[in-house]
């Protein structure tokens, strides 16, 4: 199995994050609360350079190439954008070339935003696995280094956050965490587990694409249909089979979110807080206010792990349109 970060890789990590931009903030939000029936704390992902939590991982994970010497002359990923733009900031600062696969219909603003960091879009395939499997050949072909979604030098950057979070709000008695690849799941679990933290572990997938529930259900990975407009982020068919192990072990449970669901949520975060939140961004809200039955006087631990969701997608979202 995987090695997690141990406290010291992930204190080492926030030397590296922190060179970049600062601790994001977490807040208890009061109306969010009342909302929820629950002291409702918020972790703002959002509030990275990129608008969400992955840039945290590509940082440390070229810092790790640069420590061996391993630095490539030529990267490229796959992406449904947020991973994307943490890869192409990342490999900007270091001066390497970056080329990055993204499926047919993906977000325009998140396309763009990736662009405006230097990086060159592939447009491949209907949805993440093709665009994943197409990188992989070009990177076969063209001796570029394939930066995975999934790896043990991300997991160092993005258990920062989860560091920072249950360091400054002790007290959690629970934390919901949105499932896409499955990093910012076990970067949680390897927070804990480094702080001898005592909150448990909600992992939240999409109704509309269960690769996820279905593997920890059957104990092995169980590919499943995506079919999600709204949570681009946890638009995944295939479950990671380092993520799964380590997921098997430690979450407390799996909640299922339906767009419906992620709708509401962007909306309440939006009236309640006014920042934006993304569909994954919101599935942690969700998933959480799904159980409020189960959290009343608990102090609740989400993330708002991304805030790049497209105007017009939020428009409608807003107005309580089905989004298409």
């Amino acid at each position: 199995m995987m090695n997690l970060p141990t406290l010291a890789d992930i204190e080492a990590a926030a030397q590296v994050v922190y060179l970049d931009f600062q601790a994001t903030p977490q807040y208890r939000w009061g109306l969010l609360s009342e909302r929820l029936g629950a002291d409702c704390w918020l972790k703002h992902e959002n509030h990275t350079p990129v608008g969400a939590f992955k840039i945290r991982g590509g940082l440390t994970y070229f810092d790790q190439l640069k420590r061996r010497g391993e630095m490539p002359p030529v990267v490229i990923c796959a992406t449904r954008g947020n991973h994307g733009q943490s890869v192409a900031w990342a490999a900007r600062a270091h001066g390497v070339p970056c080329s990055i696969v993204v499926p047919h219909g993906n977000s325009l603003e998140k396309n763009a935003a990736m662009r405006a960091l230097g990086a060159t879009l592939i447009e491949h395939g209907n949805e993440f696995q093709e665009s994943r499997e197409h990188a992989m050949r070009l990177a076969q072909q063209t001796g570029a280094h394939m930066v995975p979604s999934f790896h043990p030098d991300l997991l160092r950057g993005v258990a920062t956050y989860w560091w920072e979070f249950m360091r400054a709000v002790p007290q959690l008695d629970v934390v919901y965490v949105p499932i896409g690849q499955g990093s910012g799941a076990c970067a949680a679990i390897a927070a804990k587990l480094a702080l001898n933290h005592r909150a448990r572990i909600v992992g939240v997938v999409s109704a509309h694409a269960t690769t996820y529930a279905d593997s920890l259900a059957a104990g092995r990975v169980i590919e499943a249909p995506v079919s999600t407009v709204l949570a681009d982020g946890m638009a995944c068919r295939v479950a990671d089979q380092a993520a799964l192990d380590i997921l098997l072990l430690h979450l407390d449970h799996i909640v299922k979110v339906s767009d419906g669901e992620v709708a509401t949520a962007m909306r309440a975060i939006y009236t309640d807080i006014h920042n934006v939140a993304e569909g994954a961004g919101a599935a942690a809200f969700a998933a959480a206010f799904q159980e409020k039955s189960l959290l009343r006087g608990l102090c609740v631990g989400l993330t708002l792990s991304g805030g790049n969701v497209d105007a017009d997608v939020f428009a409608q979202v807003l107005e309580g349109k089905t989004v298409q």
